[in-house]
Parts: C-alpha cells; sequence; structure tokens
C-alpha cells in the first residue's frame, strides 16, 4: 500500500509497450462501485472473493503490465496465479513512507482507524513474506521518481528475458 504500484506500473506500461490495468480500478468498473463500498457492504472477504476472480481473469491476460491491490498476495490461489502466469515485480517500502503516502487518502479502507501506522506495520509483517516468496524481482522504492523505478525495473525483465 502506498508503494507507487499504479504510478510505476503506468510507466513502465509505456515504455514496455503494453496495456497497464489497475487491479482495484478493474474492480470498480466492473462492479460499479468503489472499493470502500465494497468492503463497506460485503467485508474485507467479500471484497477479497472478487478480487480473486479479477486477479484469475486479468493473470491470464497477455501484453499487460497488472498493478495489483496491496493485499492481493494473502489469497494462495492469487499468489499461484501471479507467480505462475507472469512476472511479478515487488515495490518494496518502508512502512514510514507509506505512511507519508496514504496518510490523508479516504479510499483505503484498511487505514480508516485510529492508529493507521500500526495497521501498516502489521501488514507489513504479514504480507512482505508473501510479496517474497511470489517476487521475481525485487525494488526498494525509496526517494526515485517513479519514471527512474519503471526504468531500472524494465533494465530488469529484460535482462531476465529468455534470449533468442
Amino acid at each position: 500500500m502506498g508503494a507507487g504500484k499504479t504510478t510505476v506500473g503506468r510507466h513502465l506500461a509505456r515504455l514496455r509497450g503494453m496495456q497497464f490495468i489497475d487491479a482495484d480500478h478493474e474492480l470498480e468498473a466492473r462492479t460499479g462501485v468503489d472499493i470502500p463500498y465494497i468492503f463497506d457492504k460485503e467485508g474485507e472477504a467479500g471484497f477479497r472473493d472478487r478480487e480473486e476472480q479479477l486477479i484469475d481473469d486479468l493473470s491470464q491476460e497477455r501484453g499487460i503490465v497488472l498493478a495489483t491491490g496491496g493485499g492481493v498476495v494473502m489469497r494462495e490461489a492469487n499468489r499461484t496465479h501471479l507467480k505462475n502466469r507472469g512476472r511479478v515485480v515487488y515495490l518494496y517500502t518502508e512502512v514510514e513512507q507509506q505512511w507519508r503516502r496514504t496518510r490523508k487518502s479516504k479510499n483505503r479502507p484498511l487505514l480508516q482507524q485510529d492508529n493507521p501506522k500500526k495497521i501498516l506495520k502489521e501488514l507489513m509483517a504479514l504480507r512482505d513474506p508473501w510479496y517474497r516468496e511470489v517476487a521475481d524481482l525485487i525494488i526498494p522504492s525509496k526517494a526515485q521518481s517513479a519514471r527512474s523505478l519503471a526504468m531500472l525495473i524494465n533494465q530488469k525483465l529484460t535482462q531476465m528475458e529468455p534470449k533468442s
């Protein structure tokens, strides 16, 4: 959460000549409602069920850069689909930076509590091992611009491609 997946993903898609898809935005488009509404009406479990189906669908697409929601790795099916159907880039972001980037957002249901920094720490502890398990690349997202991160990722992905 707050790692810059959408912004970096857009730049990366342009560099690679691919379509960019943000999974959260796609879910909102398909359901006609925003993520907080889904959380409010169906709870996190209902949201994760919808997200799992979406990831199954989108991970079968070719020629796309997909930015997933931060909690996507919590479900084994999502981890399996992402790992087996494409390259996974983990934009590692320290909790302090996540907090600075997300503290004013009202569109992050998990952070709409008294101590969002504590929530971010707890989420990092839960999610980081899963991110590392599925990642083909782990890219620290420090103070670099989204464009420079995308250029670095593109370079590393190109190096991973089989030579013909």
